[in-house]
């Protein structure tokens, strides 16, 4: 970087000149966009080194365990940039996510100090917490020898920081009274309606307000000429069928999956507001969705609107954003909407996933490793994922005000930052936290698939599903 393209980083950085100044100015010296938004990053970088010791680790190496994902594909990415900060070496390991959270698992379970960090949803830590195999980050967040001066905690969105902190007290709730910070927020999808504009502009359709009309509008699709199915939605028997759209919507009609009586846990998946709900969930997918639904995950819903099989589906926002680039025939045809299902509901409720960083407590080297994780959660990294890297969504306040990255998503995706801004209020884990969430849920989706199969009817097989629940949670000490 030449002192004139240093001058002119150092006083965008701070606040001298605008972006559009800036450029202009570095095209004037001969750089480009590509080459403009290297050095940016490089100046970025350098300003950071000058308000905190970020080489108190020189020459340290901290090791990661990565879900293939393009959250772990905008960090290696920037690496670089990282170790030019710190002095620091990163190694890592990167596996599909078939197979990812057994790894996960299995490094934690047998005490294995090779990992430091590694990526993990927010329900996982429910029982990687409580276990003692992860450390509570509130210790390095709070620490100002530790936590540079504008990591700033605050900028994160309040139900997502909330929704990865938890007293491990099973049913109280996330982000209450002396929770532990199990994990930092990365990035995370929240669940709305993605939809083919091709085929609803054919159809002279406009998508659904709430979930009596969505039910009517699928139905409309499929029995049309248009050759797809109405919705996707999953289908298979695992606890990630029921967190998207289903428990978004259930949560919007009042329902719970279980409540707190007496200190000890109740299941309550069979009120009368989830058999509602659930009524209207199983009549869509049996009139409007795939036919092999019940073998649906997250790759089969997402291909299917990619490829203009189905014409919309209740689904991760990301999910839907992803579908409209690469390869996929549907790319640029892609729209999204925000989704209230509860005829009169003020707002949408979605549930999260949450991809989020953890520190092993196995690992060797923790402050080396704070140090790693609070670059990878801050604001800088985050928005060089989110302007040159498919980082959505990203889970920081001051990213989503960018005018760089919100000019980039207007121009190829459609409604997404409307229906970001409208559903990310509400948008948290809507789950109890508790050590059964796993078993509850598969069970809950083997139930579902019982239901929409025709093979007991909705009302008997939440009863019966609670029944079993609450079977499980007397068991375990838990209800």
């Amino acid at each position: 970087m030449t002192t004139k393209q240093r001058d002119t980083i150092d006083r965008f950085l701070k606040g001298g000149m605008s972006r559009r100044e800036m450029i202009e100015r570095l095209g004037r010296m001969g750089i480009g966009a590509a080459a403009g938004a290297y050095i940016l990053n490089q100046g970025m970088t350098e300003a950071l080194a000058q308000e905190f010791n970020w080489k108190a680790h020189e020459g340290k190496t901290i090791n990661l365990l990565l879900n293939k994902h393009p959250y772990a594909d905008a960090m290696i990415a920037n690496l670089e940039n990282f170790k030019s900060l710190t002095g620091m070496n990163v190694t890592y390991d990167v596996f599909p996510e078939d197979v990812y959270f057994d790894k996960v698992a299995a490094a934690l379970s047998s005490r294995s100090s090779q990992y430091d960090a590694f990526m993990t949803g927010a329900y996982q830590v429910w029982q990687y917490g409580p276990a003692g195999w992860v450390e509570d980050l509130n210790e390095y967040i709070t620490d100002s020898d530790q936590t540079a001066p504008n990591y700033n905690w605050d900028d994160m969105l309040e139900g997502i920081r909330k929704s990865t902190a938890w007293s491990g007290v099973p049913g109280a709730e996330l982000g209450g009274e002396d929770s532990k910070q199990w994990a930092l927020p990365w990035g995370f999808e929240l669940n709305s309606i993605s939809y083919n504009r091709r085929i609803f502009d054919q159809l002279k359709v406009e998508p659904a307000k709430d979930l009596p009309e969505l039910v009517e509008l699928a139905k409309k699709i499929t029995d049309s000429d248009a050759g797809v199915y109405g919705i996707g939605v999953r289908g298979s028997r695992s606890w990630a069928t029921i967190h998207p759209g289903y428990l978004s919507a259930f949560a919007n009609y009042g329902a719970k999956d279980l409540t707190v009586q007496d200190g000890m846990l109740k299941a309550a998946m069979n009120s009368p507001e989830a058999k509602e709900m659930t009524a209207l969930w199983v009549k869509m997918i049996q009139e409007s969705g795939p036919k092999n639904w019940a073998t649906y995950t997250w790759y089969q819903v997402g291909t299917d609107l990619g490829a203009g099989a189905s014409a919309m589906i209740y689904d991760a926002d990301i999910l839907g954003y992803f579908m409209n680039g690469g390869d996929n025939k549907e790319a640029g045809n892609l729209a999204y909407s925000a989704f209230t299902p509860k005829p009169g509901a003020a707002a949408p409720t979605p549930n999260v996933w949450i991809w989020s960083l953890a520190m092993s407590t196995f690992g060797g080297q923790k402050d080396a490793t704070w140090y790693f994780m609070q670059w990878a959660s801050g604001t800088d990294h985050a928005l060089f994922g989110a302007r040159k890297m498919d980082f959505v969504n990203p889970v920081r306040q001051s990213v989503w005000k960018d005018e760089e990255f919100r000019s980039r998503i207007a121009k190829s995706y459609p409604g997404y930052i409307e229906q970001f801004e409208a559903s990310s209020p509400g948008s948290k884990i809507y789950f109890t936290p508790q050590p059964l969430f796993q078993t509850v849920t598969t069970d809950w989706a083997a139930a579902l698939q019982k239901m929409v199969a025709n093979e007991i009817p909705v009302d008997e097989g939440l009863d019966e599903l609670a029944t079993n629940i609450d079977r499980q949670l007397k068991a375990a000490g838990l209800g």
